[in-house]
């Protein structure tokens, strides 16, 4: 790789793309390496799932691997001076009605972290932050984990300013939608073609595209003669829905130290959701909601597959009163009555990527030399981006560990939705507002 010959062309700017750029453009300074994305990286606004307010930087997770890897991240966050300013350690409570609280201690303990991570009893959570908690909903919940090394982090802001810093160390960026990629017969992935006709050539090509993903594969397959190409079952755009409320003078004070809160559920309940610290400038506190939906739409004649709505912004300030409605039931499971009257001030629906398991897809495409994906991040990858293009190199180099290469593989066994909590089970189009008719 260091022969000078290789580019690198990275479809899509957010986490999984800079992230890689970055570490690429660290290790082979003199390389061509190009960000494609259609939104400026400065722009106001951008579909990109990881362009928001704020995300959660965590290392809960009782999968091993994820826990490993959110600890090196957080390390790098609350270390490197390029990292630190955007992240806010505030502590994390998660409510649990499974096994997921004594599970993650548990991977703390096999990892050698000393962490003040415990599990408390729901009498004791109560009484937590001044009774913040106190008329939250614990039905079902067996214990509540409360690891105060955890927090959030600038996500907009930081995805601004790491895309400056790898523009700053050579990194090319370029505002264009990407219509197809560019595939020989026999499978040689040389670039991409831009909607504008316009082509980008490269010895590897990276897909970083998040919720894009299927949409680009699906038209690249057809477009090529190529089906394997598509990305089938393995992933599917889905879309949540997050809202902010903007706390006056009376309220903030409550509030202002709060940790990250989650609300657990099994796998048959439905997905965990989640309430984020008022921002420190803004005063603005966040949500996101429970109904995960996919947008099942024909994205070329006869070819269906779950893809963001087709306009420039994917729609995303475009909330339907049952999505609203999202937003509110999760204020109201936090909280009880304490915020019922607070005014919701913002809605976003955010798109990513989700494969079954919820594991990532880091791999070379089995179906076409010179392509890779790393995305799939279903919605708990913003928290790695100070690490997640370490290992997109190494498997760029073939050097990811087997263990990794394994588990983030394009061909492999993949587990029932079923099993996902998190796995998109609705309709976009069954959640909408009913459309208006005249009356004459």
């Amino acid at each position: 790789m260091a022969s000078g010959k290789e580019s690198y062309l990275i479809v899509g700017a957010g986490v999984f793309g800079v992230s890689t750029a970055y570490y690429l453009i660290k290790k082979y300074p003199h390389a061509s390496v190009t960000l494609v994305d259609r939104d400026a990286y400065d722009a106001d606004s951008r579909v990109a799932a990881s362009w928001d307010w704020n995300k959660v930087v965590r290392a809960d997770y009782d999968d091993i691997v994820y826990c490993k890897l959110g600890l090196e991240a957080q390390d790098i966050f609350k270390s490197d001076p390029l990292w630190q300013p955007y992240y806010h350690e505030t502590g994390l409570i998660w409510t649990c009605r499974d096994n997921f609280a004594r599970n993650v201690i548990q991977n703390y303990k096999r990892l050698g972290r000393k962490s003040d991570i415990r599990a408390v009893t729901i009498e004791e959570a109560r009484k937590l932050y001044g009774g913040l908690l106190d008329q939250a909903d614990y039905t079902g919940v067996k214990d509540v984990l409360i690891n105060p090394n955890a927090g959030w982090g600038a996500a907009g802001d930081s995805l601004r300013g790491i895309t400056r810093k790898v523009i700053e160390l050579g990194v090319r960026y370029e505002v264009a939608e990407v219509a197809t990629l560019l595939l020989s017969e026999d499978g040689q992935c040389s670039g991409l073609i831009t909607s504008e006709g316009r082509t980008i050539k490269a010895t590897h090509t990276v897909i970083c595209a998040g919720a894009y993903t299927p949409t680009l594969l699906e038209r690249s397959a057809v477009n090529s003669g190529l089906p394997n190409v598509a990305a089938g079952f393995r992933l599917v755009a889905g879309g949540i829905t997050t809202g902010m409320a903007k706390l006056d003078d009376e309220s903030h004070p409550a509030y202002a130290s709060m940790p990250v809160i989650f609300q657990g559920y099994t796998a048959k309940q439905g997905p965990f959701i989640g309430s984020l610290p008022p921002t420190p400038d803004s005063r603005e506190m966040k949500w996101w909601g429970p109904t995960i939906f996919k947008n099942t739409r024909e994205v070329l004649p006869g070819h269906y597959v779950s893809s963001p709505p087709a306009k420039p912004d994917y729609g995303q300030w475009e909330v339907s009163k049952r999505l609203k409605d999202d937003i509110k039931y999760a204020n109201q499971v936090f909280y009880g009555e304490k915020t019922a009257h607070w005014p919701l001030s913002k809605f976003r629906i955010c798109w990513d990527a989700f494969t079954t398991s919820g594991d990532f897809i880091i791999s070379p495409h089995s179906a076409s030399k010179g392509l890779y994906i790393a995305t799939g991040g279903s919605f708990h990858g913003y928290k790695f981006f100070p690490v997640i293009g370490k290992y997109v190199v190494q498997m760029l180099e073939g050097q990811l560990s087997p263990e990794l290469t394994t588990k983030w593989a394009w061909d492999r066994q993949r587990p029932d939705p079923v099993l996902s909590p998190d796995w998109p089970r609705f309709e976009m189009k069954d959640l909408l507002d009913p459309a208006r008719t005249s009356k004459l």
